[in-house]
């Protein structure tokens, strides 16, 4: 059995993203029933030179939107970094499962091979579709979804494995 370049990514983003809602729901549920004011949450750190809860948010729209455009050979969609609220992140991340709905399988498989650039604050770095995906892209979702539930789970909301793999 062989698994696709869609297959390895766009239904995993999606996911991802749906699980990140979730549990952004969860927080949000909590700061309600404790009453603390929502920035509290939405700034939250796990450590003070780590970006808080809402930059993850926004970083894991990011990386999966911004994989699934370039290995489609589309350039990914900007979406301004402005959200403060609970709803604003809620309909960030409904915007980026919506344009990755858009994408066909045929789109994405084949791009195995594709020539990626990615620009960094220092650099740019250029690979191939698959070591884009299998070593940066999905890594790097799955760092900012297990960092903004890290987030919250320190600050006491009630979110386990279970909200993580959306059982």
């Amino acid at each position: 059995m062989s698994l696709s370049m869609y297959q390895a990514s766009v239904p995993v983003f999606i996911r991802a993203l749906t699980n990140l809602s979730a549990i952004l729901s969860k927080g949000e549920a909590y700061a309600q029933a404790k009453k603390i004011e929502p920035a509290v949450l939405l700034n939250a750190r796990l450590f003070p030179d780590m970006f808080p809860l809402v930059r993850q948010i926004q970083l894991a729209s990011d990386a999966a939107k911004g994989c699934a455009a370039r290995l489609a050979g589309q350039e990914p969609p900007s979406f301004p970094d402005t959200e403060q609220t609970f709803a604003e992140l809620h309909a960030r991340l409904d915007k980026t499962v919506a344009f990755l709905k858009t994408l066909k399988p045929a789109q994405i498989d084949g791009s195995e091979e594709r020539a990626i650039e990615l620009k960094m604050r220092d650099r740019t770095v250029h690979t191939k579709g698959r070591e884009y995906l299998l070593e940066r892209a999905l890594p790097n979702l799955f760092f900012h979804v297990t960092t903004a539930y890290d987030i919250l789970r320190h600050v006491g909301v009630e979110v386990g494995k279970r909200d993580y793999l959306g059982s």
